[in-house]
């Protein structure tokens, strides 16, 4: 059974994009060392990328190569791609379906990429494992909030913290129940 995973950087502020929806101010940290936390240290076991279309618009639209390589990707979408920028598949069959489908994996754990809406969604049905969390020593004033207010309310457990480079923490969450 694949683990479902979050992994993102957000401003003190709160926020994963200005309010222009550019992640400038995420970018210039390209590069930083992350150690235990890095990116290629975390993507070693995803096998599945899951975003939806405002975060697939968004990589479409960096003028970049497909990030993922050749894992498996799913867009959540009530319309079709025509041009797709790399290998993926969309999914119009609800979240809870989507659960269903990502948690029968075997082949690797599942990244919920990009925007807090998605990641909302599985937190909703106790479908988010963890959190990476880091922190960036960025004030953006506005933008696109990590989790827009929804209603729901629920306690997670902090698992990890720690400064991983000047500036930014990492901060780990387990969304799981407590044993």
């Amino acid at each position: 059974m694949a683990s479902i995973r979050g992994y993102i950087a957000m401003s003190l502020d709160g926020y994963i994009a200005a309010p222009d929806g550019n992640l400038d101010w995420l970018t210039k940290y390209d590069g930083l060392e992350l150690g235990a936390f890095g990116y290629d240290r975390f993507v070693d076991g995803i096998r599945t990328v899951v975003m939806g279309r405002g975060t697939y618009d968004a990589i479409a639209g960096f003028d970049v190569d497909w990030p993922y390589g050749d894992r498996r990707a799913i867009v959540v979408t009530s319309s079709p791609i025509d041009e797709p920028i790399g290998p993926v598949q969309t999914w119009n069959g609800g979240i809870d379906g989507l659960v269903t489908h990502v948690r029968g994996l075997e082949d690797g754990d599942v990244w919920l990429v990009g925007g807090g809406r998605l990641q909302q969604a599985f937190i909703e049905r106790g479908a988010l494992d963890d959190l990476s969390l880091f922190i960036m020593p960025e004030l953006l004033g506005g933008g696109a909030r990590l989790f827009p207010p929804n209603g729901l309310a629920r306690s997670v457990r902090l698992v990890q913290s720690e400064t991983v480079a000047p500036g930014c923490v990492c901060l780990r969450y387990d969304f799981r129940p407590a044993a």
